[in-house]
């Protein structure tokens, strides 16, 4: 059976979510400002960390106006933690990409991003892999 939107089930759950997110954004906010980011521009270097990608993408991924992102790109790259390339495939597209001082960056912020990690600890395996896959359920994402 459904759940339906006033079923005292689901408000419970929806106001966890809201919680564990608000908590995990505060959180966020205070990492990236111990290393002189924004939350933004913290998230927008953590996405480059993972592998070069085109402005536009940027902007879709993080749902924002893709001027923001070149701001945004600007600060990091003057710190030294970004850099824009060419795409090879189309020389038009401008990507960015995490230097190597920006990867390390990337790398100690989100090992600092204790909220997230202490509650799923004391899950087993089993149990944060259930609650993944409900995630991914529920957001309409196939496994990654």
């Amino acid at each position: 059976m459904a759940a339906s939107r006033t079923d005292p089930l689901t408000f419970e759950v929806v106001e966890l979510i809201g919680t564990v997110v608000a908590r995990y954004h505060a959180e966020y906010e205070q990492a990236a400002a111990k290393h002189a980011l924004t939350g933004t521009q913290a998230r927008v270097l953590a996405l480059l960390a993972v592998e070069p990608t085109p402005m536009r993408r940027i902007a879709q991924r993080l749902k924002c106006e893709p001027s923001n992102i070149t701001g945004i790109v600007d600060r990091l790259e003057a710190r030294g933690l970004v850099e824009r390339r060419p795409d090879p495939n189309d020389r038009r597209v401008k990507i960015a990409a995490a230097t190597e001082e920006g990867r390390g960056t990337a790398r100690r912020l989100r090992d600092s991003l204790d909220f997230a990690r202490e509650p799923l600890a004391q899950l087993s395996e089993e149990e944060r892999r259930v609650l993944r896959d409900l995630l991914q359920r529920m957001l309409g994402v196939e496994g990654r």
